[in-house]
């Protein structure tokens, strides 16, 4: 592993409808002292229990950041564990939202030490590109992806699978699933990225061609238009109803000492 140096970030987001009716996708993050926490939530459960699902992931997960910032995976999981605690609280007390669920990416940044953790539940992912090239990423919670791993599907199958959307787990339904703790913490370095989004936008964006903008793009803005322009050129060849897509686009620069 490299040597930790302190690190600044410059970043975008984006959180937009789709063709949907209503927009069951949440962003938020907070930034306390040097540390940074960025979380993304997809809500499922019926048009009013998606999106309420995904707003109290996502404010719950802040608000137990807030409370006690740190990083590390002890605090990452608490701050994460605080959003199953409030969605399955709010389950309790509104049986109309017994069905409902959300996904969960909660990324943290020590800007200090230069470091990156992240937890996950569901399919919204978190990535970590180095020299514009992936170097590790979050794995799903999928049925897809559990076939494949067991060798009944292949890895391209994964985005065009008629089970793809299926999960195993998410907040709200974790099952037997803990929260999933993302390796590291991971070193960064000066010119990493992370992309940490929902399936709206990464079932239309090739990891190739995350790599390719990201190379090409001049800053984390002119990436997240490059990335929403591929996803709206490849929907549009398909008869289906985009749904709800939500990412944020980091850059990592070394900071000035």
């Amino acid at each position: 592993m490299s040597e930790s140096v302190p690190v600044r970030l410059s970043w975008t987001r984006i959180n937009k409808i789709g063709m949907r009716a209503t927009n069951q996708d949440a962003v938020g993050q907070a930034q306390h002292g040097d540390i940074a926490c960025f979380v993304i939530a997809d809500g499922a459960g019926g048009h009013e229990g998606g999106e309420i699902a995904a707003k109290l992931v996502v404010d719950a997960t802040l608000g137990s950041f807030a409370a006690a910032p740190a990083f590390g995976a002890r605090a990452l999981i608490s701050y994460v564990q605080a959003a199953v605690d409030s969605v399955a609280e709010n389950k309790k007390r509104h049986q109309s939202r017994a069905d409902m669920s959300s996904t969960v990416a909660a990324l943290l940044i020590d800007g200090a030490s230069g470091q990156a953790l992240w937890a996950h539940l569901g399919d919204t992912r978190v990535y970590l590109f180095r020299a514009n090239k992936v170097l590790a990423v979050s794995k799903d919670h999928s049925l897809t992806q559990q076939l494949i791993d067991a060798g009944y599907a292949r890895a391209e199958q994964l985005r065009v699978h008629p089970q793809r959307n299926i999960l195993f787990a998410a907040v709200g339904s974790e099952g037997e699933t803990p929260i999933a703790l993302g390796e590291g913490p991971l070193t960064l370095r000066d010119g990493d990225a992370l992309l940490v989004c929902t399936d709206g936008l990464w079932e239309w964006v090739q990891e190739a061609d995350m790599e390719n903008t990201l190379a090409l793009a001049a800053d984390d803005v002119e990436w997240m238009e490059a990335l929403c322009a591929i996803a709206d050129t490849v929907s549009a060849r398909f008869e289906k109803e985009r749904d709800n897509f939500s990412a944020y686009a980091i850059r990592v620069q070394e900071a000035a000492v």
